[in-house]
C-alpha cells in the first residue's frame, strides 16, 4: 500500500489550498482516511477523517468550517479543502489510511496502518 500526498505550498492568510492524496494497494472503500498536521515543535495532531465505507466524517475543532475532507473512489484519492487559512495552519500535512481502525482511535496517526509522506503548508500573515 503506498499513499502520496501532494498539493501543499505557500498561500496568504484567507487564502485556500487543496491537498490530495493519491493511495495505491488499499482496500479504499472501505477504509479509513484521514488527514493529520505537524507544526515545528509541536506535537502530531489530527485534522479530518472519514470512517469506512460510511462515512461518518470528524473534524478538528480548529478546523471545523474551514476545512472539507473527501474522497473519490473512481480514483482511490481523498481530498482535503482548506479555506480560510490561518498562520497557525502552518504545518506537514500527512494523509493515513487504515483498514482496521475503530472509531474511538480514529484521531492518532499511531493507530493507522498506512500514512503518506507529508507535504508543507505554509500561511504567511
Amino acid at each position: 500500500v503506498q499513499l502520496q500526498a501532494s498539493g501543499g505550498g505557500l498561500v496568504q492568510a484567507g487564502g485556500s489550498l487543496r491537498l490530495s492524496c493519491a493511495t495505491s494497494g488499499l482496500t479504499f472503500r472501505s477504509a479509513t482516511l484521514a488527514w493529520f498536521r505537524q507544526a515545528p515543535g509541536k506535537e502530531n495532531e489530527f485534522v479530518a477523517r472519514i470512517f469506512r465505507s460510511g462515512g461518518a466524517i470528524a473534524y478538528a475543532d480548529s478546523v471545523k468550517g474551514r476545512f472539507t475532507i473527501s474522497r473519490d473512489t473512481a480514483k482511490n484519492t481523498f481530498y482535503l479543502q482548506m479555506d480560510s487559512l490561518k498562520p497557525d495552519d502552518t504545518a506537514v500535512y500527512y494523509c493515513a489510511a487504515g483498514s482496521r481502525i475503530i472509531l474511538s482511535s480514529s484521531y492518532k496517526i499511531s493507530n493507522y496502518e498506512y500514512k503518506g509522506q507529508g507535504t508543507l503548508v505554509t500561511v504567511s500573515s
